[in-house]
């Protein structure tokens, strides 16, 4: 781009701070009667509707909604409680076909679809400070940035789950869609001149349509700090207390941190108590409420400890259908190896060239699998059908799939 950057907070520009709605703080929707006037007033807005989402995370077990916010012209802010009223497709149907305006869509669509928001057509700002080649993509980043307006983001990681909502955390809330259109509007501009304005298309519509992720297999191996483990006991014990702690965090519906931390997990799998007094002599095991629920536990760890052995897990993971970790190829297969060094150098002068994030340019795990196990032949042609099963992108297919063809067929 040609233009001249916008303010933005890293390069010492004055940023306005933004503090109050334009048009006030409005009350939250908790009644069927309120949010038919909402839909009204959004049914004669115009334009796009910014919408967000709040979670607990942290706080609460899984991803639920907690509060939903949502901007149209002419029909100003509404703040919507999806606990007190679960189906919002009432809004949804108001407004028909209007693009709805996300940052980072992918986070809060699959909650909005839940309560009946199913937008049309998305614009997301997030996604489009990426392809710009933006450093900070964050809300607050991005407002600065193409507005020259200052976001505080100090209520991001409360509990929007308590009731009721503080003023104050309303009104950081309310005010992440105050400008949402506008900033759409500039970052608009700015792909359209930089040539990227299909590019973005293409990736808000495949973000808009993304199936849900399939289930992890074996989610407990996530658990922080296990990497230290050798033996597939304690792997086992690792995973016997992930499973109780979930069962519990689930009925309680508390987040698993707040139930039993990672490392309190670890520290028990490392030391294999065989009584719950031993259990709770490990600091990791000192607070009350862990101590509460010590025989719990240490039960968990027992069925660990007392299961054959043709039932342990393994310390190095569950069989995938991906290929190994990268640092394994250099033994199990140099060519591959060597297929993937100079693809990564390709994908990174390309996303260099166009400023855009490598990540955006091409999934990691795609890249991975092309070079572990290339198409026969490796042409063009059918790289590029490889990519699209991995649903690439029309525009990252033209960009890469030649490029890449030329240089795997380099390399024996």
């Amino acid at each position: 781009m040609n233009e001249p950057p916008a303010p933005s907070a890293d390069d010492g520009a004055a940023v306005t701070p933004l503090t109050e709605p334009a048009g006030g703080l409005p009350p939250v929707t908790t009644r069927p009667d309120e949010l038919e006037k909402v839909a009204d007033a959004f049914a004669r807005g115009t334009g796009p509707v910014a919408a967000d989402a709040e979670r607990a995370s942290g706080y609460r077990y899984g991803q639920a909604t907690y509060l939903v916010q949502l901007k149209r012209a002419g029909a100003g802010i509404a703040l919507v409680d999806p606990v007190a009223l679960p189906d919002l497709s009432i809004v949804s149907d108001a407004v028909g076909d209007a693009e709805y305006v996300l940052h980072a869509a992918s986070q809060d669509l699959p909650g909005l679809n839940e309560h009946g928001i199913v937008p049309a057509r998305v614009f997301d700002t997030e996604l489009a400070a990426r392809l710009l080649g933006f450093e900070r993509v964050g809300l607050a980043a991005v407002v600065a940035e193409t507005l020259g307006l200052g976001l505080a983001k100090e209520h991001s990681a409360v509990d929007w789950s308590t009731r009721p909502l503080p003023e104050d955390w309303l009104r950081y809330a309310a005010l992440d869609v105050e400008v949402l259109v506008e900033v759409r509007d500039d970052l608009a501009a700015r792909l359209e001149a930089a040539g990227k304005a299909e590019w973005a298309a293409q990736e808000f519509e495949a973000v808009r349509t993304a199936p849900p992720p399939p289930p992890r297999v074996d989610p407990w191996r996530r658990t922080s700090g296990m990497h230290v483990l050798r033996s597939p006991r304690q792997v086992a014990v690792v995973r016997a207390l992930w499973e109780a702690r979930d069962a519990t965090a689930r009925a309680r519906d508390i987040s698993p941190g707040r139930v039993l931390p990672d490392r309190a997990i670890v520290a028990a799998a490392r030391a294999m108590p065989r009584t719950a007094g031993q259990l709770v002599a490990l600091p990791e095991f000192a607070g009350k409420g862990i101590r509460r629920r010590a025989g719990y536990w240490q039960r968990a760890i027992d069925g660990a400890r007392e299961l054959p052995e043709n039932r342990l897990p393994s310390v190095r993971g569950p069989r995938t259908d991906g290929p190994p970790a990268p640092r394994l190829w250099g033994d199990r297969d140099p060519v591959a190896a060597r297929r993937l060094k100079s693809a990564r150098e390709l994908v990174a002068t390309l996303s260099e060239r166009h400023a855009v994030p490598v990540e955006n340019l091409l999934q990691p795990d795609a890249l991975r699998r092309l070079c572990w196990k290339p198409p026969e032949p490796a042409d063009a042609d059918a790289i590029a059908e490889f990519l699209r099963e991995r649903r690439a992108r029309e525009w990252q297919v033209s960009l890469l799939a030649a490029p890449l063809a030329e240089t795997l067929a380099g390399i024996r």
